[in-house]
């Protein structure tokens, strides 16, 4: 656990190599700390079961893979019971434990699996009468080469010549074990010979933030789903309240009071109702944070919106305020930011804009942030690029964080 609330969660990923020695997959492996072992006493089950959603949700499989496959440690109930259906099937080899036995359910399991697209692996496969049935729907054989005997492992190859299996040879320590397994007719390459599982950690988001980020990835959608947004945030008593008092506070002078998020609509109008719900979102992120963080990114908003028509940029100023807004987002989870805007799903523009300065909304980001980091020489080749005078950058950043602490919930 770290603070605010955020618990760490970790995984291990083991890559597997053909026969060029390229990496085509990687193995995903539970891990409750950044010691490389599985922990002693932990149920199958429940690790099984949290690899997938970790990886899913926490990681970005994509990204945690590279876009190769990914095989997962699946346990008999968590395929029984198609746990493992969250996952992509294209991406997914599901590995099943040594420990599953071929009885009629898990055949029928495998085969409801391969039906759905599912590739199937048998981990530390070794020939027995419990699972010759499953043999024939597996696509790969997973053999533990520090635990079979080199007659054995020539025997398997053998067996499933006639038959479309590719063999995975794991446990590789040694040149001479590659060299034995490709010799053997194996073609894929497990082990640490070529590299340990690395683990990898990332801050999970507490219950408590992602209602605020599925508040904002609705609200970065190309039409606004109304019934959408007051579904989430009837589920968070917390962030209707604080919507609520924001939209009634006496920056906006409403004769009558707004009590829902329709009426706000029709009084602020889409492109600013989009503002002002993103800005609450983001100020409900940083609670568990230092009160600037959520001070410095209203500040950044006013001055990316401010600066955007003097580029140039007339009727862009909503994508430059929640550009600006956004930028320290992964300051606020405590996740990679590229991650976070895939996962909040923000139009192209804003997502090129945060992430790169080839754009002119980028190049806006960018002089905001050397201003706000007396990066100078920055400031004035960035100012002069935009075509934006330098000399009324102080004003306009005074103006922004003095508006900042104005706009500030209390």
């Amino acid at each position: 656990m770290v603070g605010g609330g955020f618990m760490q969660v970790f995984v291990a990923r083991q890559p597997i190599f053909d026969k060029r020695r390229r990496v085509v997959a990687y193995e995903l492996l539970f891990r409750s700390s950044m010691e490389n072992w599985f922990p002693a006493g932990v149920d199958g089950d429940l690790a099984s079961s949290r690899v997938i959603a970790d990886a899913l949700i926490t990681f970005n499989l994509q990204a945690l893979t590279g876009g190769k496959k990914a095989f997962i440690n699946v346990t008999r109930r968590v395929l029984c019971e198609g746990l493992y259906s969250v996952l992509p099937p294209k991406c997914t080899v599901i590995e099943l434990l040594e420990n599953v036995e071929a009885d009629a359910e898990t055949i029928a399991a495998v085969r409801s699996a391969r039906a759905s697209g599912y590739e199937i692996a048998l981990d530390d496969f070794v020939s027995r009468p419990t699972l010759e049935a499953l043999v024939p729907l597996a696509n790969i054989l997973k053999v533990d080469f520090l635990a079979t005997a080199p007659a054995e492992r020539r025997r398997i190859r053998e067996s499933t010549r006639d038959r479309r299996i590719t063999l995975l040879a794991e446990k590789l320590e040694t040149e001479a074990d590659v060299r034995d397994a490709e010799e053997s007719g194996y073609t894929l390459f497990q082990g640490y010979f070529f590299q340990r599982p690395e683990i990898i950690s990332r801050e999970d988001i507490p219950p408590s933030k992602l209602t605020y980020v599925r508040f904002l990835r609705e609200l970065q959608a190309p039409t606004l789903d109304f019934d959408g947004l007051e579904t989430i945030i009837k589920h968070d008593v917390s962030l209707s309240v604080r919507l609520l008092k924001f939209l009634n506070s006496a920056a906006f002078g409403w004769r009558s009071r707004v009590t829902s998020l329709k009426q706000a609509l029709v009084l602020l109008g889409e492109r600013p109702f989009r503002k002002w719900a993103s800005l609450v979102a983001v100020i409900g992120m940083t609670g568990d944070r230092p009160p600037e963080l959520a001070l410095i990114s209203l500040a950044r908003a006013k001055f990316a919106e401010t600066l955007c028509p003097m580029a140039g940029l007339v009727g862009g100023e909503l994508d430059a305020f929640l550009v600006g807004l956004l930028s320290a987002l992964d300051a606020m989870l405590g996740r990679p930011l590229a991650e976070l805007l895939t996962e909040i799903s923000v139009s192209t523009q804003i997502d090129a804009a945060l992430l790169r300065e080839d754009t002119p909304l980028g190049r806006i980001r960018a002089l905001v942030l050397a201003y706000e980091r007396a990066q100078w020489a920055d400031v004035s080749a960035l100012a002069r690029g935009l075509g934006i005078a330098e000399n009324r950058l102080p004003e306009i950043a005074t103006a922004s964080l003095v508006w900042a602490t104005e706009t500030m919930p209390t």
